[in-house]
């Protein structure tokens, strides 16, 4: 895996400000890769404002995203590394970071803030519950069920394998060593 590819070396600079493990940094990489279509960059989730109708108020997807107003599917739409989505993730990442991404989610795009969102996230569950201790420790690299840190097992082999290249490309840099 290439690790100069877009903010990478951003992430991987955030990974070891938190004392991530080298797996653990490395599976955030693979995560990083796949939701931002290899991209490596911050990005917004892609559709008409048709297709956010599904998260508007008043829908099952809207009330558990938090979204109160109309237009808040579209306006708090999927953004970042990982593409948080909905007014509730919007107001939670907002308290736990300092930043209004709530008066301005254009924020969330900004590669520091993407890159603390989806470090401290992931070492902390916020998106889930679950968190990288729960499946990548010193002793394991459970990557197929740590897909379950950001959703479900959606393409869990998949970003699987790519932690396993990352893993050796930081083992090669000396990443945790």
């Amino acid at each position: 895996m290439n690790l100069d590819i877009g903010c990478t070396r951003l992430l991987i600079g955030k990974c070891g400000e938190q004392h991530l493990l080298r797996n653990q940094a490395a599976y955030l990489l693979a995560t990083a890769w796949h939701e931002t279509g290899h991209t490596m960059q911050p990005i917004h989730e892609r559709g008409a404002v048709s297709y956010f109708y599904k998260y508007e108020p008043g829908t099952s997807i809207g009330r558990r995203l938090g979204n109160v107003n109309k237009g808040d599917g579209y306006l708090f739409r999927g953004r970042g590394f990982v593409q948080i989505t909905g007014r509730r993730n919007y107001t939670f990442s907002s308290a736990k970071l300092g930043a209004d991404f709530v008066g301005n989610p254009e924020l969330v795009l900004n590669p520091d803030h993407a890159a603390d969102i989806i470090v401290l996230g992931m070492k902390s569950g916020w998106f889930t519950g679950k968190k990288l201790g729960d499946y990548v420790t010193l002793q394991q690299s459970l990557f197929i069920p740590a897909r379950r840190i950001i959703n479900g097992t959606d393409c869990a082999s998949l970003i699987a394998g790519y932690a396993v290249g990352y893993d050796a490309a930081l083992k090669a840099i000396g990443y945790g060593g």
